[in-house]
């Protein structure tokens, strides 16, 4: 059995958490959502809530095979803890899947593992992932290395396909 890390914080984007996480548990994989505490109640940016399965200071990249970031304003917040970045490094060193969609990309700016990338992102923050010395690329998927990237939920499907390819190898 696979197992998915996806970390949230308040106002994360509903659907970019809940879709995958739904098609990714189609697979029959774990997915073990992390936030800053565990067990808690956090809302989405539409008010979708999600109860935390684990805090992000007591997961650790080994036991995962893939994680998804999902959007929406909680990147900003999460890209301010260290263990986030730690997290995204690993996972990035280890070449594990790391999919991120809308302003998740946000993460990866802060932890420096989009350099030399090819990415997407929301197109507001399209000046953030060129200054962090990625190519931002205008298209529902951009896959780059072990690197899955989407603009919106509009892109959701290819998004999850995308994630579910790379995962099976």
């Amino acid at each position: 059995m696979k197992h998915i890390l996806a970390i949230i914080d308040d106002v994360y984007e509903d659907l970019e958490l809940w879709y995958p996480k739904i098609r990714l548990e189609e697979e029959s994989w774990n997915v073990v959502v992390a936030a800053p505490e565990a067990e808690r109640l956090y809302k989405g940016k539409h008010g979708y809530p999600c109860v935390s399965d684990a805090a992000i200071a007591d997961v650790a990249s080994d036991d995962y095979d893939a994680l998804l970031v999902p959007g929406g304003f909680a990147p900003d917040k999460l890209r301010r803890d260290p263990k986030v970045l730690e997290l995204v490094r690993e996972f990035d060193a280890a070449g594990k899947p790391i999919a991120h969609i809308c302003h998740a990309g946000w993460i990866l700016i802060s932890a420096g593992v989009l350099k030399g990338k090819k990415t997407t992102s929301t197109v507001g923050i399209k000046d953030d992932m060129n200054n962090a010395g990625a190519e931002w690329i205008d298209e529902p998927v951009v896959i780059d290395g072990n690197q899955i990237a989407s603009r919106t939920p509009k892109d959701l499907a290819a998004f999850s396909k995308a994630l579910v390819d790379m995962i099976n190898g």
